[in-house]
């Protein structure tokens, strides 16, 4: 069928063929040269090979010999759109008389919009004291085959960035320092209202703020949160200070309501031996050595070669990794919208699946420690009532009925039972990681050569030491609850 159609009035029916399908470019530029525009977005080799895959986005380079040229990245949209082309004719006679040709080129399935910035350059030249610069290209790219004289000029230090900006989108940012980061309303902009208290204040909050009762009363609207808001009370009874994990392998309950629940029972402790735990309203563990057992022991698997094992050969991954990172060129995974806590589906087993399987709850091995057992992580935040072990329980209960004073750093506990409680656990998790693995396979330390003493073999470990505290993870914990 005919495509195209003469229309004389003011309208017209022009016929549509799904056939020829098309993607469309929105070129951030004018083009004045169509071969030169192409050559910038790789030609047609470079945009069939970012509409053939997906998950990658188109590049363009507004210098596209240059290979320290960044590119700016084009997101992939779907559209619907049609590729009309229009044509007027006029009579030469009588200019008022036209006549319009439509006719519909293709059907537009993929558009390819460029939003990003394109100011993030890097020139290869060097800029010598007195302001001149100097190009660099000819001596640091290599055109042709050259002789050793080539590779062993003599050339100033260039060393382009390999990331520019993990985002190439404009986003607007603020800059704080701490003494204006607590200035700012930060509970005005988060709806949850938990009390934050570090160990040096004097008083401890005896219930929650109004403000997260009426947050929880909002949401809950099933009979399992009614249900989970029982146990949870239940829980604080019996051991009235928590971390997040054990919570979370104790209840199963959708993780942005547990956001909401949490502060109605328990306050957050920010510093101190119970730092990033959860204590029941109205309880000092400052005032009550029987509170020892639940401080918390910052642990993290320790790396180097003298341990029989490095950081690539591990059994237990990292949480986050450098491999992680999404490249500027592709896509990055939709963002899911964010859930109406009051819309979720009430908590329990469904009809068609075994009333023993949980949705949110976490494993045990996610807050206890136990011999013969590898934790999940590298790096674990346990409560000493959760490390499982005899030996272990034995090194802080040293002083059990003997406590005289609570300090920051060591709680109820004995000066440096904390380093004692991480050399006991790195040496067990060291043995398992050996029976594990064949005899074969485990990296021993190099023994040191004639002239070496032992204090420069451990100057050259790559041993990753233990702090007081993670702040990136209680942070990110805190503003969860805010």
């Amino acid at each position: 069928m005919d495509a195209s159609a003469g229309v004389s009035g003011s309208s017209a029916t022009i016929s549509l063929s799904l056939d020829n399908k098309l993607v469309c470019v929105e070129y951030p530029a004018i083009i004045s040269n169509v071969d030169k525009m192409m050559e910038t977005v790789g030609g047609i080799q470079g945009v069939s090979k970012a509409y053939g895959d997906p998950s990658r986005r188109l590049e363009l380079r507004f210098r596209p010999r240059d290979p320290f040229c960044h590119p700016v990245c084009g997101n992939r949209y779907p559209s619907t759109n049609l590729l009309l082309c229009v044509k007027k004719r006029v009579r030469k006679c009588n200019p008022e008389e036209a006549q319009i040709d439509m006719k519909i080129l293709g059907v537009i399935g993929t558009t390819y919009k460029f939003q990003g910035m394109a100011d993030f350059q890097y020139l290869a030249v060097h800029s010598a004291k007195d302001g001149s610069q100097t190009s660099l290209y000819d001596k640091i790219i290599l055109r042709k085959p050259e002789n050793n004289e080539f590779f062993e000029q003599r050339v100033p230090l260039f060393l382009p960035p390999p990331i520019f900006s993990p985002v190439g989108d404009a986003h607007h940012y603020t800059a704080l320092n701490k003494e204006a980061l607590r200035a700012v309303p930060i509970r005005a902009r988060r709806p949850h209202n938990a009390i934050f208290i570090n160990f040096d204040d004097q008083n401890i909050p005896n219930e929650p703020l109004e403000a997260a009762k009426v947050n929880w009363k909002r949401v809950c609207v099933h009979a399992s949160d009614t249900k989970a808001e029982e146990q949870m009370k239940k829980m604080f009874e019996s051991r009235p200070i928590w971390s997040g994990n054990a919570v979370k392998a104790n209840l199963d309950i959708h993780p942005d309501k547990l956001k909401l629940l949490l502060p109605v029972v328990a306050y957050y402790m920010v510093t101190g031996p119970w730092r990033s735990l959860w204590v029941r309203f109205g309880y000092d563990p400052r005032k009550t050595p029987e509170a020892k057992k639940f401080q918390v022991l910052d642990f993290r698997i320790r790396c180097s070669s003298k341990h029989g094992y490095t950081s690539n050969d591990m059994p237990v991954k990292a949480k986050r990794s450098t491999f992680n990172y999404t490249l500027p060129i592709t896509l990055n995974k939709t963002v899911p919208q964010a859930t109406n806590v009051t819309d979720l589906a009430p908590e329990g087993p469904n009809p068609g699946r075994s009333a023993n399987i949980t949705k949110y709850q976490l494993k045990e091995s996610s807050y206890v420690f136990r011999e013969g057992t590898l934790p999940p992580h590298r790096q674990m935040f346990y409560q000493l009532c959760d490390l499982d072990v005899e030996s272990i329980r034995n090194v802080f209960g040293r002083n059990d009925g003997q406590e005289e004073k609570c300090d920051e750093r060591d709680g109820w506990c004995l000066s440096r039972t904390a380093d004692d409680l991480r050399d006991i656990m790195s040496s067990m998790i060291k043995q398992i990681i050996r029976n594990k693995r064949p005899e074969s396979s485990v990296t021993r330390p190099k023994a040191p050569e004639s002239g070496q003493d032992d204090e420069d073999e451990e100057e050259d470990e790559d041993e990753f030491h233990p702090s007081e505290g993670s702040d990136n993870e209680m942070e990110t914990e805190m503003l969860d609850y805010m």
